[in-house]
């Protein structure tokens, strides 16, 4: 065997380690995400926003009311796990006597577990985090945030459009955060024929914690009386 051919088959060699390493930390975390989904003993919802809120704002303070109302209707709270919104909604389901998931995730800046999750995992990769917010959940909540709550807004909608998951209510809170955005849906993209009307019908906006809560547990309490919840 020539010297390059053993510097080849080296490298291949080591690729195929590293491969192997990365498969197997992947399938860890989905496991990991799969038995802590195991232990959520009720119907769930997914709470997102931005971790940036801070702690005397009124999003953050909404998202806190709407959690706490939300286990007193008898439905988990799944969140990011980090600070900001996450924060309030874990704060708020605890608070209410419910269950407080947090699904965290290793980022440089601004992400760390907050200390109001009762089941908590935290992950390495995002794909594998969000497939969990979505195993767990019957309902998504979406509270003002940036480009990763856009992306799981958007994948959430996906899902349903395309019929992965089941018709799940998707509620948008603070009207005047997301307009513009739905603005620009209904004017671009329905106007040019990329999403359907019907689409837009899978969304609702709303300023009110008790109006969320009850979109989400009277789509829950109808999917049980049909058997598929």
């Amino acid at each position: 065997m020539s010297e390059r051919s053993a510097e080849l088959d080296s490298r291949l060699l080591r690729r195929s380690d590293t491969l192997s390493s990365d498969v197997s930390l992947i399938a860890a975390e989905f496991l990991a995400g799969f038995q802590a989904i195991q232990k959520i003993d009720r119907p769930a919802v997914s709470i997102f926003g931005s971790a940036r809120i801070a702690e005397e704002t009124p999003t953050y303070e909404a998202a806190r009311r709407t959690a706490r109302l939300f286990a007193g209707a008898g439905l988990a709270v799944v969140t990011g796990g980090g600070p900001g919104v996450m924060e309030a909604a874990n704060r708020g389901a605890r608070e209410g006597g419910g269950l407080s998931v947090g699904f965290n995730i290793l980022l440089p800046h601004e992400q760390g577990l907050n200390p109001y999750c009762d089941i908590a995992v935290t992950f390495k990769h995002f794909y594998a985090r969000k497939t969990m917010f979505v195993k767990a959940a019957e309902g998504f909540v979406i509270f003002p945030g940036g480009f990763g709550t856009l992306d799981e807004l958007f994948e959430s909608l996906t899902l349903i459009q395309t019929g992965k998951i089941g018709t799940f209510p998707v509620v948008l809170f603070d009207s005047d955060y997301w307009e513009e955005m739905l603005t620009w849906v209904r004017e671009e993209a329905l106007a040019d024929g990329l999403v359907s009307a019907g689409d837009l019908d899978l969304v609702m906006v709303t300023d009110d914690p008790e109006e969320a809560v009850e979109r989400v547990v009277s789509m829950v309490e109808e999917r049980r009386s049909e058997g598929s919840a």
